[in-house]
């Protein structure tokens, strides 16, 4: 089993920055991938980020391009996601997630790990 914790939620003015973090622990050598998800009331999860479990690749959402960033601190097996420029519509529940399977062997899906979220709330 594989335990997902997340941290960094809050709330911020549009145009201002946050920095979510997840610490995986357990059994994470066969983690293949972690991303970052958000659902927003009334809308359905999406894939905000996604990074290989070295580092070497990445994926973003087009809404958050240019403003998110995803990175690993690979000896701390910690994820983080640098939100920069903020906006309304970036509000959510962010959840980090964690794939251990090789198929699909994309960014996009087949995490079967996940948090259990933590609040972002912009305010105009």
């Amino acid at each position: 089993q594989v335990q997902l914790v997340e941290s960094g939620g809050g709330s911020v003015q549009a145009g201002g920055s946050l920095r979510l973090s997840c610490a995986a622990s357990g059994r994470t050598a066969s983690a293949k991938a972690m991303a970052w998800c958000r659902r927003a009331p009334g809308k359905e999860r999406e894939l905000v980020a996604g990074i290989t479990w070295s580092g070497s690749s990445t994926r973003y959402a087009d809404s958050v391009k240019g403003r998110f960033t995803i990175y690993r601190d690979n000896a701390q097996n910690t994820m983080y996601l640098q939100m920069n420029s903020l906006k309304p519509a970036d509000a959510a529940v962010y959840y980090c997630a964690l794939k251990s399977l090789s198929v699909p062997p994309t960014l996009s899906d087949g995490y079967d790990y996940w948090g259990q979220g933590t609040q972002v709330t912009v305010s105009i």
